[in-house]
């Protein structure tokens, strides 16, 4: 397995920082956050991120991805892409981008469930991704699908359902082990072998479940929290013993969102951590 990590997960970091520090610190790869944000008063994951490159003005900033990765001796795990399944202009941008830089594979967003009969929307993203399936492949690139909690596909049986007959070269799904323990947990080998061929990816961070309050009746109110890797609730050494023994060995990205350890202390922790279990899974 090879590692990388997801610079949604870097807020403080420029893209040059990000790349020099991660690859001093041993990993392989990056996955480089690209979407239009809001600004913030201090660099947070999902606004003011230091380490996001705009979709507006991408194809411009094309040339400096791909210095700024390949000058730190880093790959590209994929492109951390943020447009929606239905938004065909974009999609369009986020292909062609990943094919100019020869990063191989792209995530595209699913609509979240309360948007309209389940049903329904599920019909239409499937719809929509008959459609990216096309243009993936004319760009030789792959789309990625994530499951993630409070989408059409918060679980590999939804996931499969959606993909299901479309070309795997080109259409693939993203196993994100801290989503499920918010929404969508099965058996993880289970989930792999369900996926087969469309297991492209995978996504690892960690939550926990707390107690946050009680209801008048005296029933306890129950809240996920962004965890460490090493504290979380997923078991991450079994996670990664369950894609070994399905014979996965692509890329392991990290997007660590806990924040109770230093940004650059935490970076280097998880792959030490991660480093650790994959040599004893291989000792094994």
């Amino acid at each position: 397995m090879r590692f990388s990590v997801f610079t949604a997960s870097t807020p403080d970091w420029s893209p040059q920082q990000a790349a020099r520090i991660l690859a001093g610190q041993g990993w392989d790869g990056i996955e480089w956050r690209i979407t239009d944000q809001q600004d913030a008063p201090e660099p947070g994951f999902w606004a003011g991120n230091r380490a996001t490159w705009p979709l507006t003005g991408l194809e411009g900033n094309l040339p400096t991805i791909a210095r700024v990765t390949r000058e730190a001796g880093l790959e590209f795990s994929a492109i951390g892409g943020y447009a929606r399944s239905s938004d065909q202009p974009d999609v369009e941008r986020l292909l062609a981008a990943t094919a100019a830089l020869g990063a191989g594979r792209v995530r595209v967003t699913m609509p979240q469930t309360g948007a309209g009969n389940y049903r329904e929307l599920f019909a239409a993203v499937r719809r929509d991704l008959e459609w990216v399936a096309a243009r993936a492949a004319h760009h030789q690139v792959m789309a990625l699908v994530e499951l993630h909690h409070r989408t059409v596909v918060p679980s590999a049986s939804a996931a499969i359902r959606l993909v299901q007959g479309l070309d795997p070269v080109h259409v693939g799904v993203i196993h994100d082990i801290g989503n499920l323990v918010i929404e969508g947990h099965e058996d993880h080998r289970a989930a792999f072998e369900m996926l087969g061929e469309y297991l492209a990816h995978v996504h690892v961070k960690n939550v926990a479940w707390r107690p946050s309050g009680q209801r008048p009746d005296g029933s306890t109110v129950w809240t996920h929290e962004w965890a460490t890797l090493r504290e979380g609730q997923a078991d991450i050494e079994g996670y990664l013993r369950a894609l070994d023994s399905v014979g996965y060995d692509n890329w392991v990205t990290v997007e660590d969102f806990s924040t109770a350890v230093p940004l650059e202390r935490r970076t280097r922790d998880n792959l030490e951590y991660l480093r650790s279990i994959s040599d004893r899974v291989q000792a094994s």
